[in-house]
């Protein structure tokens, strides 16, 4: 019996075994066997699997279609592929912005509400994607102040803003040889607001000012700076700057080669510089400008829209370690709830949070992108 006359039988039969009760499946079962030569247990697996037309699917009836999977689908890829928990943190602050573009009826913005982060996992399957693998690092250690540099290992005694871990990476393609761009990226620790800026080299000098210009735009004073043991840290132009003002700036290090004593910023280099600038090298100093101002409106898109987790507690019971979360907020949100940031502030924070929106944001970040990649051509 050749193989589509075993299908066009199939086919006459399916419907059959279906509507048919226990008993008279087993006859029919034997009877396909037979005549197919098929195992029995190779011809239940052919019945189960050609569905009969009009029979219900198995399972509990979908409580999401394809406008949910829309919607989420388009506010996940904009928000730079957020994972499922902190994707149900950022629902509520992107809905209103999206709303304004698209006619959302209530009942579908209550089930965007209702679905849960394992849920998202599911549905967002299909559109994932992986990424590539990690680039080369460029820290080299410096020998120098590391008696006057004291180490830090443990940040959890921080309750307010103002503490920073700040790192450095290397945008040389295959190769550190030579000239080329760098990125200064510094995190607040309390918060989890993030500046960037490109310096080219990490000579003392660039570095510095870099620090200097990123201080004067954050929200909050600056009281204490960790970084690793790079030579572009641990310099005496760094250390004076720091030293020498009214109200010193805490100045410390992490340990050689542990990079959890840095945690907070090192977790930031592929979210802040590589899905933004890739692994390109970029050895033209005057494409610098165009870098600072994409990561001028990445820091609006990140600190006011994209939550974040931070961690409260990490315990070890037994050979375990159990973590707890707070519940995941922004950057901005955070420090509206601080006591530490003062009211004038705040209403400054609050009016440029008014006058931002998320999606042009994303456009405006996506077509720096492309000026920056068509540099390199």
């Amino acid at each position: 019996m050749s193989n589509e006359s075993k299908q066009e039988y199939l086919a006459a039969i399916i419907g059959r075994y279906h509507r048919a009760g226990r008993k008279y499946k087993k006859s029919i079962l034997d009877e396909f066997c037979s005549i197919c030569g098929y195992h029995r247990k190779h011809a239940i697996r052919l019945l189960r699997r050609v569905k009969a037309r009009g029979r219900r699917r198995c399972g509990a009836e979908r409580q999401y279609g394809p406008e949910v999977i829309a919607v989420l689908k388009e506010i996940w890829l904009v928000s730079d592929r957020l994972c499922s928990k902190l994707l149900k943190a950022a629902l509520p602050v992107w809905l209103p912005f999206y709303r304004q573009t698209h006619e959302l009826p209530k009942e579908l913005c209550d089930q965007l509400f209702r679905i849960s982060p394992a849920t998202m996992d599911r549905l967002l399957k299909p559109v994932r994607k992986q990424y590539g693998s990690r680039g080369r690092c460029g820290t080299r250690p410096g020998t120098l102040l590391k008696h006057l540099i004291p180490i830090k290992t443990d940040q959890t005694d921080v309750n307010k803003p103002g503490f920073l871990e700040a790192d450095t990476v290397a945008h040389c393609g295959n190769s550190l040889a030579g000239n080329f761009v760098w990125s200064l990226t510094m995190t607040d620790i309390f918060s989890g607001w993030t500046e960037n800026r490109a310096v080219w080299n990490k000579g003392y000098t660039g570095v510095k000012q870099a620090v200097a210009d990123i201080e004067t735009g954050l929200p909050f004073k600056l009281l204490g700076f960790q970084t690793d043991n790079g030579g572009e840290f641990l310099n005496y132009h760094l250390v004076q700057y720091f030293a020498e003002r009214e109200l010193p700036v805490a100045f410390t290090r992490g340990r050689p080669y542990h990079k959890n004593d840095t945690a907070h910023v090192e977790q930031k280099n592929w979210t802040s510089v590589r899905l933004l600038l890739g692994y390109h090298r970029f050895e033209n100093e005057n494409i610098i400008p165009l870098i600072n101002e994409l990561y001028r409106l990445w820091a609006w898109y990140h600190n006011f829209y994209c939550p974040s987790l931070k961690l409260m507690s990490k315990s070890k019971v037994g050979s375990r370690y159990i973590k707890k979360y707070a519940v995941p907020q922004t950057p901005y949100h955070r420090l509206m709830e601080s006591t530490e940031v003062d009211e004038v502030m705040k209403t400054h924070l609050t009016e440029l949070y008014c006058n931002l929106n998320p999606f042009s944001l994303k456009k405006q970040i996506d077509y720096k992108q492309r000026l920056i990649l068509n540099q390199l051509r």
